[in-house]
């Protein structure tokens, strides 16, 4: 007993996890020169995810630094960094997978994740609505799809009037990266995880704003598969991904409900078009405590 206590978070203190991570990164930096975002605290963000992880629990309301393993934990640690994300910003989350911790991402993390990789300057997205007059057109040649004409009277305005919504991966180079859904493809993609409902209020409400962020997850998993920046941290975001393919919907209830509470008509966390299946609905907006299976794309 003593032995497999030995070798879960434990045995683990913040400043041993904290320096772990670091010696990783810096082997790293020494074989890729990759570089940490600047303004970025790796110390902070270790900080701030070890007082998330005191509330963390498996699917049997056992504590995560009790049941994972020391490696996980510190692998998890390190992948949150390697992408420059922060809990304290909503950017990401624990849960407890088959005994290991796992790192979720938020569409707020996959922005930042996103922006990590070489030659991308921003991601943004925009609601297309009825009045809009939208233009597009795909290259014959490469296939890229480019916005052509995106024209917004303000009284178009209106969330039972969205046709879809695209987003933009900006690129230093101009050869944007664009993900453009409808507002069918959107709501397939919603009904999709087992918990949605089409009564949602989130969902119904807030129409608008859920499009864009699940345009912007979509754009942001699909550039990142195609992206040839360094492997070091294309192989972490999608690892990411993996347990990441939608905000489960009901965190994404009681998120919501906080963030009206405190900054209205703000910000909205969001899906990912593909499915997560729990076992349990969620009903406190930390981490995602309950086992669920990996999506099927």
């Amino acid at each position: 007993m003593e032995t497999k206590k030995q070798d879960t978070g434990l045995a683990l203190t913040k400043e041993n996890a904290l320096n772990n991570v670091m010696a990783k990164i810096d082997t790293l930096k020494k074989d890729t020169g990759i570089v940490l975002p600047k303004n970025y605290s790796a110390a902070n963000a270790i900080n701030s995810a070890w007082l998330k992880l005191q509330d963390v629990k498996d699917k049997e309301k056992k504590p995560a630094l009790e049941v994972c393993s020391k490696n996980s934990i510190v692998e998890t640690l390190y992948n949150m960094v390697l992408q420059g994300l922060s809990p304290a910003k909503d950017q990401c989350y624990f849960i407890v997978f088959g005994g290991k911790l796992q790192l979720m991402k938020s569409y707020l993390g996959n922005i930042a994740a996103t922006k990590r990789l070489k030659g991308v300057t921003d991601v943004v997205a925009n609601v297309i609505y009825q009045g809009d007059e939208f233009k597009y057109a795909i290259d014959p040649i490469d296939g890229r799809m480019k916005i052509l004409k995106h024209e917004q009277e303000f009284d178009n305005i209106d969330d039972d009037k969205v046709r879809g919504a695209y987003a933009i991966v900006i690129l230093e180079d101009g050869n944007n990266f664009i993900e453009l859904m409808t507002l069918k493809q959107i709501q397939q993609a919603w009904a999709m995880s087992r918990t949605y409902s089409p009564n949602s209020k989130t969902h119904n409400d807030f129409k608008g704003e859920m499009c864009k962020k699940t345009v912007i997850n979509r754009a942001c998993k699909h550039f990142t598969k195609t992206s040839d920046d360094s492997d070091a941290i294309v192989e972490v975001v999608n690892k990411t991904y993996e347990y990441d393919q939608e905000d489960i919907i009901e965190n994404t209830h009681t998120e919501v409900k906080e963030e009206i509470k405190e900054n209205a008509n703000q910000e909205i966390i969001d899906i990912e078009p593909n499915h997560v299946k729990q076992d349990k609905p969620i009903n406190q907006p930390n981490p995602i405590n309950e086992e669920f299976e990996e999506p099927s794309f």
